[in-house]
């Protein structure tokens, strides 16, 4: 690593933590989004996504074991490897179904899973009515994709099966964080295929259902000027959509 980009992550690591109004973030949760390497891309889509806000408020720490369910092509991966470092490990977990819809996401996963510096990323491509963990996690991280769990291209999963997955997966005590776009209020998962969209009560509803405790939520992504009417890829919404952030854990 040239000497410039370790002054800069000396500089990270040794500042303060900063503040928000829904707490502090850590120091490696910024070291992780400060990293000179991270792909242009990626950093293009830190003003939409505010990752410091929306990965201090998931709890990830150092050492823990993550698993990213349907990691798109691998921003918030990426990130969670840099977090939980060498002691701890992220699973990339795809099911084929969504590799089939979209493939290039994949591609991107496999382009740097499993070599330095993301060395504790391991790629699991399985059929979502069988999927599998080869130990419990800390924390299960779906961002953006929960609602595609109830769609045809999916083969309509039993959902109810699923989070039962989800919630036999963790560790005692860890965690499930669902960030998604919202749909409007009482329209439960019926703007899942179109819009592609969910109301966060239909997700309170099914994850309590598995047995989850709600543990949290956030306000970093919301926009509350979004009519929740125009699909996610509309140019009116779109990187802008209303987005919730539910917490659950697993008691």
């Amino acid at each position: 690593m040239k000497l410039t980009r370790l002054f800069a992550l000396f500089a990270v690591l040794a500042a303060p933590v900063s503040l928000l109004a829904g707490g502090a973030v850590p120091a490696y949760v910024a070291a992780a989004i400060a990293t000179p390497d991270r792909p242009a891309a990626d950093r293009d889509l830190d003003t939409q996504r505010k990752p410091d806000q929306v990965l201090a408020f998931a709890g990830i720490k150092p050492g823990d074991v993550v698993v990213d369910l349907m990691p798109g092509s691998g921003y918030y991966t990426r990130l969670l490897s840099r977090i939980v470092g060498p002691g701890g490990k992220v699973y990339a977990l795809q099911p084929q179904e969504m590799d089939k819809a979209a493939p290039k996401g994949l591609q991107s996963l496999r382009g740097f899973a499993g070599k330095p510096p993301y060395a504790n990323v391991i790629v699991l491509l399985q059929p979502v009515s069988a999927m599998s963990l080869p130990e419990p996690a800390d924390l299960i991280w779906t961002s953006q994709n929960y609602h595609d769990l109830h769609d045809p291209f999916m083969g309509s999963p039993d959902i109810a099966r699923l989070d039962r997955w989800m919630f036999d997966a963790l560790k005692p005590g860890g965690h499930l964080l669902v960030l998604d776009h919202a749909a409007a209020p009482g329209s439960g998962v019926s703007r899942t295929d179109d819009l592609h969209r969910i109301d966060p009560a239909a997700v309170q509803r099914e994850l309590t259902a598995a047995g989850f405790q709600p543990d949290g939520e956030s306000d970093a992504l919301r926009n509350p000027s979004d009519p929740h009417t125009a699909g996610i890829y509309d140019p009116s919404v779109r990187g802008h959509t209303d987005r919730f952030i539910l917490r659950f854990r697993k008691p």
